[in-house]
């Protein structure tokens, strides 16, 4: 276990597939980003592209904030050529899944940071 990631011991011990690290590029949306964007940004070392986590991640490391995303990932981005073109209900559907394993892990993992702060 580890004493400072407390949503990772989470997700292990609920059996979640998760990433310690990773490059994250967000873009304004709601919108799907085009396929252009998409290889550009991996070209530059991107692993995620999403909508929502930029400036608060972003301050937390200048203050030294310890911060983790939990990011729900609905599907590869366009650069994927080898499948079909994602569809509204196809994210649809993911998220719903997603959502139920975020609940409990967030049920697991909130208790645990709060143990941090005493």
């Amino acid at each position: 276990m580890c004493r400072l990631c407390p949503t990772i011991d989470a997700c292990v011990q609920r059996g979640l597939a998760f990433h310690g690290s990773g490059t994250v590029v967000t873009i304004e949306g709601p919108r799907f980003s085009t396929r252009a964007e998409s290889n550009m940004f991996r070209a530059r070392g991107a692993d995620i592209i999403n909508m929502s986590i930029a400036t608060e991640a972003a301050l937390a490391n200048e203050a030294g904030i310890p911060y983790a995303a939990v990011a729900m990932s609905t599907d590869y981005d366009c650069w994927k050529t080898d499948e079909a073109p994602v569809t509204w209900d196809a994210i649809l559907a993911v998220f719903n899944e997603n959502a139920k394993k975020v609940t409990g892990l967030l049920v697991d993992a909130i208790p645990r940071v709060a143990e941090l702060a005493t």
